[in-house]
């Protein structure tokens, strides 16, 4: 966990926490003292800390989101923090966008995208009048570049997070409130579930990482919670990639 975090009379809203990197991140906040609703469409996680709340729900229902978010403030009293770190990864239907099933394009959209905005629309106002706080939204390197074996719907709505994060940091300055984007690079999580299943392609795309080794979700949870601190308090629509060296590699 990020150890200069406080995060204790503090109130967030995680989506994508039923696993990987939204759950890491939950538990972080948890551990630094923070009252944590974890939302997912997953069932929950098991032996969850005092402090969770976990409601089960779809990102891309915007009435369940908005219900959740309202649960959560009243509960708290507040809401200071938003992570969206729900997103999907169709390896097997997300395709080149020459090819896409337009209605795979458009459900991956809903669930990466359109949900970062079904939550800000009903987070922000519960942060204004909770004082401020800050956004971090999860996005992916592979938004920064091409691929010869494209998830072209994947990518283009993981660049659509970074677009909508800076302008929601300077629409929200003067209320206090932040907003920056996590860029993950290879992580073992379960959105890669193919790298437990076969190591060996795991172990190679780890080769290529200067750092030698895939990210975990503790490592993206340890990012985010350094962004949400008071540590970060002048950063604001940026964003932070976590990716062992791999994008500054020529």
């Amino acid at each position: 966990m990020y150890r200069n975090a406080d995060f204790a009379g503090k109130s967030a809203f995680v989506t994508g926490a039923g696993g990987g990197m939204g759950l890491a991140t939950a538990l972080s906040l948890l551990e630094a003292g923070a009252e944590v609703t974890l939302f997912d469409l997953k069932d929950a996680p098991r032996d969850l800390p005092d402090g969770a709340n976990y409601i089960q729900g779809d990102v891309s229902d915007e009435d369940a989101v908005a219900a959740a978010i309202a649960a959560r403030a009243k509960i708290s009293g507040r809401l200071n923090y938003l992570v969206n770190a729900a997103g999907v990864l169709w390896l097997e239907t997300d395709v080149s966008a020459i090819d896409i099933d337009l209605d795979v394009w458009d459900q991956v959209f809903n669930i990466n995208l359109k949900s970062m905005v079904h939550t800000s629309r009903h987070a922000v106002p519960l942060m204004k009048s909770s004082g401020g706080g800050a956004m971090v939204h999860f996005s992916t390197i592979q938004c920064l570049r091409g691929d010869g074996h494209p998830q072209d719907a994947y990518q283009a709505s993981k660049a659509g997070i970074l677009a909508l994060s800076k302008s929601l940091a300077i629409q929200l300055a003067n209320d206090k409130i932040r907003s920056n984007v996590i860029l993950p690079g290879p992580t073992l999580s379960p959105m890669q579930q193919r790298w437990y299943d076969n190591p060996a392609m795991g172990q190679t795309i780890a080769d290529h990482v200067p750092l030698k080794r895939l990210a975990t979700p503790e490592d993206m949870a340890n990012a985010c919670l350094f962004l949400l601190s008071d540590s970060a308090s002048f950063i604001t629509g940026t964003e932070l990639v976590v990716d062992g060296g791999l994008t500054a590699m020529p």
